[in-house]
């Protein structure tokens, strides 16, 4: 069963600007700053502490060394939409570090597996010690 840490998002920490998109798409594209570019500092922000460890160490390059989240949305053609698809995808880098991995418990092998070793061990040295055997006239 995975654990998880408990977050929540506060939308005035995250800080917007429109941009142009790259690409094709003709006047459109020249002209209308399509864009959402997203900027969340993760040091500053009100996540609990071990997320903050855990997204700092996350290997993701829309993660800046200086602890800063950039994520660029251009697939559609309009603004809102762009910074719906940017906010969902921040959401989701934040959830997959907030996913903690299951704690492994040591086990033991069972009688039958011991046993099972055991017997071919066995089976192998009774095969060598017929190849020495064999070889000796």
């Amino acid at each position: 069963m995975s654990r998880r840490i408990a977050w929540a998002l506060d939308a005035a920490q995250i800080e917007w600007s429109a941009v142009r998109a790259q690409g094709a798409g003709g006047q459109n594209v020249n002209k209308v700053s399509n864009a959402a570019q997203l900027r969340f500092d993760v040091g500053a922000s009100s996540l609990p502490e071990a997320l903050k460890r855990r997204l700092l160490d996350w290997p993701d390059q829309r993660i800046g060394s200086d602890g800063v989240v950039v994520i660029k949305a251009q697939t559609h053609r309009s603004l809102p939409r762009n910074r719906n698809d940017a906010l969902s995808r921040l959401r989701a880098l934040i959830d997959a570090a907030a996913l903690l991995p299951d704690e492994r418990r040591p086990t033991r092998p069972g009688r039958g597996a011991i046993e099972r070793r055991l017997q071919a061990k066995k089976r192998v040295g009774a095969l060598k010690a017929a190849r020495r055997d064999g070889g000796r006239d």
